[in-house]
């Protein structure tokens, strides 16, 4: 997941553009691959402990954390909210699709709510954002006008609320999971925080779920979680044409939250059902009648 950097840095009139052979010569796929390209590439070359993760304890991360209230007047001229950093694995982008794809188009819930992937969740107004691969945020509205620099990214300050539910899809040994990001999500009080690592990168387990109980983060079971009225699990199938183990929204009963075509399903089979019995209660009536 990548990571947006802030404030833009002030560009010059003078600075140069630098043109490097690579992007001026004519382009070649590569042919030989060094047998050890998608170790490094994947899981990076640091051996350190937590699944090579360094434990960050910087300020920001262990003060109180107060959203912001005074935002400076050029402050969205400023900051940036999109950078060109490679995004996730396929299989992270499709499960970050599906997370939100079955609330958006299937979940029977009367109140507002947002649920985005790989969006900047900004809670310091001279910070970096955090980038989580999934959240879900309840009684709030996406602005209507989103194409506005404020409404880019996720501004705790501008929803008036940070996110009910945060989750992270482990992808690589970088990506600060357990450590760097939990300290933050906990800071800012997001009230429920997910992890699931399905490559064992982290050697924690495929699934952990951390519920805020005061101001430190508790394991949980993923079952059910009473404030979004939502659960998660584990599901083997298949999504856009790929078949692995997902993580799935669920209701109390542990049912699937659909997805927009498993619903269209349903529905088509409903219908069917629908048309059959009608069906047969006409011929009935004609065999009655004759």
């Amino acid at each position: 997941m990548s990571q947006g950097t802030g404030l833009k840095p002030e560009i010059t009139e003078d600075e140069e553009i630098e043109y490097d052979e690579e992007f001026t010569s004519p382009y070649r796929i590569p042919t030989e691959i060094p047998p050890d390209f998608y170790d490094k590439l994947v899981n990076g070359d640091d051996e350190v402990e937590n699944g090579g993760e360094e434990i960050e304890y910087d300020e920001e991360f262990t003060r109180p954390y107060k959203i912001p209230t005074e935002i400076p007047p050029d402050y969205y001229d400023n900051v940036e909210t999109e950078d060109d950093e490679p995004v996730d694995s396929i299989f992270a982008e499709k499960q970050q699709r599906l997370l939100v794809d079955c609330l958006i188009n299937s979940w029977n819930i009367n109140r507002p709510f947002a649920a985005m992937s790989n969006v900047g969740l900004f809670y310091e107004l001279a910070t970096p954002p955090v980038v989580p691969d999934m959240l879900l945020s309840l009684d709030v509205k996406i602005p209507d006008n989103v194409m506005l620099k404020k409404n880019h990214s996720y501004f705790i300050w501008n929803y008036g609320k940070v996110p009910d539910v945060v989750i992270e899809v482990v992808s690589n040994r970088k990506g600060k999971e357990n450590t760097r990001k939990k300290i933050i999500y906990q800071n800012i009080g997001i009230p429920v925080y997910v992890i699931f690592d399905p490559a064992l990168f982290l050697k924690k387990g495929l699934l952990n779920v951390f519920k805020l109980i005061g101001s430190e983060y508790v394991a949980v079971d993923p079952g059910w979680f009473p404030e979004v009225r939502l659960g998660l699990k584990l599901w083997r199938g298949v999504y856009e044409n790929m078949s692995s183990r997902w993580l799935r929204w669920c209701d109390m009963d542990g049912q699937l939250v659909p997805t927009g075509n498993e619903l269209v399903h349903i529905k088509d089979q409903i219908a069917l059902q629908e048309y059959q019995r009608a069906e047969q209660e006409y011929q009935r009536a004609e065999r009655l009648a004759a």
